[in-house]
């Protein structure tokens, strides 16, 4: 059976205003983006997500299938496909509305066995729905037989949706405590915090406490810094890029670590402690190709990460 990747979460249109009033509409959705960039970088990846069987759940639908995404069985139940509104400040920085519902429809399936799976943002942690995804992942991470999947999480607060940043962050730490892989950025760490002065690589490193190998803290145009459990970091600078836009650029680096630590040979539960121990060389050049994955997306409008061949590499097989 060739490995495969489960993304779970919400996939949705992004309706992305820009300074000057003008519009567009991108098909969008973090867990969604994920799952796109695994596509084009060539790996088998397969969707459990939320839409309707309505024309933005049809733009959704399509988008997917031209990245090679599997949508899951019963990922179209939802009343209508959500739409998120992206407002562009004059740095090309996004702020989001949401006109959002997310569950796991009744009877939603996925394929047995997904070497990875992830998932995070909206749907880990917006009722009724995230309470089923935190039990779909566990199951799957600790499966009665079989070694299970490694688990990878990306809060990617959506402050508009998640409450107060206490309530979010006890809701967020049960994800993390799950994961074996977790990618969160400065802002929403800074959030989660409820204090612009908090120390944030400390509260990366606290959440390697809870369980995970890597807490991946991502610092935008500053690069990147990844905390190991056992008690090493690795920073890395983002590649100098002219930026069209923010959309999908944490997103498309979660996808390029994800791909990364497959090429290393370190997904699966078999590689559980193989995970914690990874070296600083092959940590170093993961996060390096991640931060040129995530410099090439915002260079371009939308959520749009870049296949194997922008990055002169062969698809896996």
């Amino acid at each position: 059976m060739t490995e495969h990747a489960l993304v779970i979460g919400e996939a949705l249109v992004d309706v992305v205003v820009g300074a000057d009033g003008s519009s567009e509409a991108h098909p969008g959705g973090s867990p969604a983006n994920v799952a796109i960039g695994l596509g084009r970088l060539g790996r088998d990846v397969e969707l459990l997500a939320y839409l309707a069987d309505d024309p933005n759940g049809a733009m959704v639908r399509e988008h997917l299938a031209a990245s090679r995404v599997a949508l899951a069985h019963g990922s179209l139940g939802a009343p209508a496909t959500s739409v998120a509104t992206a407002h562009l400040d004059h740095a090309g920085a996004a702020t989001y509305e949401f006109e959002l519902e997310w569950a796991l429809a009744k009877g939603a399936a996925a394929r047995p066995g997904p070497i990875v799976v992830h998932t995070g943002s909206i749907a880990a942690v917006l009722a009724p729905g995230a309470d089923a995804v935190r039990g779909l992942v566990e199951s799957l991470r600790n499966p009665p037989q079989g070694s299970g999947a490694t688990v990878t999480y990306d809060p990617n607060a959506r402050p508009s949706l998640m409450g107060a940043p206490v309530e979010a962050r006890a809701v967020i730490e049960e994800m993390v405590a799950l994961a074996d892989v977790v990618k969160v950025s400065d802002e929403d760490l800074r959030w989660l915090a409820g204090n612009g002065e908090a120390d944030l690589d400390a509260m990366a490193q606290g959440w390697l406490n809870l369980g995970p190998a890597l807490v991946v803290m991502t610092r935008g145009g500053d690069g990147a810094t990844a905390f190991l459990s056992h008690g090493r970091s690795v920073t890395v600078p983002a590649p100098a890029v002219e930026v069209a836009d923010t959309v999908g650029a944490g997103d498309s680096f979660m996808g390029g670590l994800i791909d990364g630590l497959w090429s290393a040979g370190l997904l699966g539960g078999a590689r559980r402690h193989d995970l914690h121990e990874i070296d600083r060389s092959t940590l170093t050049a993961i996060l390096e190709r991640c931060a040129r994955i995530a410099a090439i997306t915002v260079s371009r409008p939308g959520a749009n990460p870049p296949g194997s061949t922008e990055l002169e590499l062969e698809p896996h097989v």
